[in-house]
């Protein structure tokens, strides 16, 4: 089961449009996959590595650091800078909302395959300077984001989550 949660800044954005195809290089990160590392999900073929004696004491931090992506470095945005400072265009913004949607959609078969099924929560943000994929697994208690995603205010921001059929939230 898929199900999409977003702020009303990123509706507002992505309204009705189709899904977009996925850029090259988000396709070729969909067609990695993700694989189990010891207590952790990371990208398949990542040169991070997770196994230790004592897995990561904040699971999910470690996850959504690991797993982040510039969508930006993917997807060309036309992004301009102003005395330093990075500026991506709205119309830019909303591409990268929709990367980063149809790249949490790329993921549904690569989590239905991790064993043990766990449900996977894939996190979009995009603003004026950069725009962010990030994916760890539901684990009780444990959140990378606020819940009330309106309350991020410079943001536009969709969450989705993969429940594969018998997975549980982990504790």
């Amino acid at each position: 089961m898929l199900s999409v949660q977003m702020n009303d800044a990123a509706f507002a954005s992505l309204g009705e449009q189709p899904l977009p195809s996925l850029a090259p290089g988000l396709r070729e990160m969909a067609a990695r996959g993700i694989e189990r590392r010891g207590a952790v999900l990371t990208w398949a073929g990542s040169p991070f590595t997770a196994v230790r004696s004592t897995p990561p004491i904040d699971r999910t931090g470690w996850e959504c650091d690991e797993a982040s992506l510039h969508l930006e470095r993917f997807v060309p945005v036309g992004k301009t800078t102003a005395e330093g400072v990075p500026h991506i265009s709205v119309q830019g913004q909303r591409l990268l909302l929709g990367q980063g949607l149809a790249l949490a959609f790329a993921l549904r078969e690569p989590v239905y395959a991790l064993t043990p099924r766990v449900p996977v929560r894939c996190i979009v943000a995009a603003n004026e300077t950069n725009g962010t994929f990030r994916f760890h697994q539901i684990r009780a208690g444990e959140s990378w984001h606020v819940p009330d995603l309106d309350s991020y205010q410079s943001e536009k921001v969709l969450v989705v989550n993969i429940e594969p059929p018998g997975a549980a939230a982990l504790s």
